[in-house]
């Protein structure tokens, strides 16, 4: 019995485990929230909301891709005195932030009333002022936690956001019926409630906020600049095609809400990688700071081949069951675009087995200090995928080739991430399967020796 306690305390504790678990159990409620609303809302209110919350996470990325990356390079391994100012930083720049945006919106809506009000977008303008304080300290608390690899900590944080966000929308569907604009101020209140969380546990590093100093800020804006950019830029990846068939009037809101079907089941392909990116960040980037580049190169191809193998099998699984899949989450109304969806979906799943290497070279050119160099692959890899989605919109109106763009844009990443890479280390690309394999047997050898 007493193995089996240890066992089980050493899964619970283990980074991996709990980063895995907090972005397994974020997306299983997200996907529960967005089945819900697929029922409750129709084609054009659910494309309404996909364009709110998809521009509201666009502009966080933004906000808090300016801080989060500088600040877990930054504090990686630092002791926490030395953090303090750091996180001072981190908060006075987030605060600042919300401020600037909050008042520019404000006055956009003021000067153009009626052009706002007639526009697919125009919750993000009147809704996000109020959003971008309710989602502030939470978001902070995200990258000062993930600074300590506080995976634990982040897990509870993000569950009170969108556990607390299903509820409402479980209630609404049962027995309210209360709308859209419900949902949206709903949204809000489970983003306040896990910012006030926080907020209490002192998670967030408000408590800092004034002992920043001008050289951390400076240092973190500059290392932001190029971060923010490269997340914004991945964002645009994927988000621009949501944007551009939202503008385009023979598609608009019925269009998007077709779209993101497929599109959010991605996310499947997103879990395992987010959780093991977040983890191998972190490493990497002490190993680096230290010059110990063996064991960079190490945890390197070892994340990058574990989790590549592990997507072969996932992809092929989601590939051949992708229409029933596709119908779960869509639902009856979708019906009569099943087909088109489940090739969507199909085209998804080429994109994700390309997607792990892809997106490892961008944590290993952030963890080198080039985050420019990761930044120049992003801005062009957006930049075709914006090219292209206008080709296919409005030259071919075809969602499928919307699609096809994005795993075109993947393996032109993949290319460059690695031409940068080796500019500053050499690198093996066969190296990653190698150290896959070595992983998956080490560990069915040591379930031979313990059975033995």
């Amino acid at each position: 019995m007493q193995p089996l306690v240890k066992l089980v305390k050493k899964i619970l504790y283990d980074r991996n485990f709990l980063s895995l678990a907090g972005n397994l159990g974020f997306s299983f409620f997200g996907f529960v929230s967005f089945i819900i609303l697929t029922r409750t809302l129709t084609k054009e209110e659910f494309g309404l909301f996909t364009l709110f919350l998809t521009t509201s996470a666009f502009i966080d990325l933004f906000r808090f891709g300016l801080t989060r990356t500088a600040l877990v390079r930054f504090t990686s391994g630092v002791k926490d005195e030395d953090s303090i100012p750091w996180l001072g930083a981190n908060s006075i720049i987030g605060l600042a932030l919300a401020i600037l945006i909050a008042v520019a919106l404000l006055l956009i809506v003021f000067i153009f009333p009626n052009a706002i009000a007639s526009s697919d977008f125009r919750y993000f303008f009147y809704f996000y002022p109020l959003l971008v304080f309710a989602n502030l300290f939470w978001n902070n608390a995200l990258s000062v936690l993930q600074s300590w690899q506080a995976f634990g900590r982040i897990f509870i944080v993000r569950m009170a956001n969108v556990v607390s966000f299903v509820v409402f929308l479980i209630a609404d569907l049962l027995w309210f019926n209360l709308g859209l604009i419900a949902i949206i101020w709903a949204n809000i209140g489970s983003n306040l409630l896990a910012s006030l969380i926080t907020l209490s546990l002192g998670w967030d590093g408000t408590k800092f906020t004034f002992k920043y100093e001008k050289e951390n800020v400076l240092k973190i804006l500059h290392y932001g600049k190029f971060s923010m950019g490269t997340m914004l830029g991945s964002s645009l990846l994927k988000s621009a095609d949501t944007f551009l068939i939202g503008l385009a009037p023979f598609l608009g809101a019925v269009g998007v809400a077709k779209y993101v079907i497929p599109l959010k089941l991605t996310e499947l392909l997103e879990i395992p990688l987010r959780s093991f990116m977040a983890t191998a960040f972190p490493r990497m980037a002490k190993f680096s700071l230290n010059n110990e580049m063996e064991k960079w190169k190490e945890t390197f191809y070892s994340y990058g081949g574990v989790i590549s193998l592990l997507f072969i099998p996932f992809t092929i699984f989601l590939f051949v069951f992708a229409e029933p899949i596709v119908f779960l989450l869509g639902g009856e109304q979708y019906r009569d675009s099943i087909g088109e969806l489940t090739l969507i979906f199909q085209i998804f799943t080429v994109y994700g087995l390309i997607l792990p290497l892809d997106r490892i070279s961008g944590v290993a050119l952030d963890s080198l200090n080039a985050p420019k160099s990761n930044l120049i692959k992003v801005i062009f890899m957006a930049s075709v995928n914006i090219i292209g989605d206008l080709v296919a919109i409005y030259v071919f109106d075809s969602l499928f080739l919307v699609a096809l763009v994005t795993v075109l844009n993947t393996i032109i990443g993949l290319i460059m991430g690695y031409y940068y890479l080796n500019k500053i280390v050499k690198i093996e690309f066969l190296q990653f399967f190698v150290m896959g394999n070595r992983f998956f047997i080490d560990l069915i050898n040591r379930r031979l020796i313990k059975q033995n």
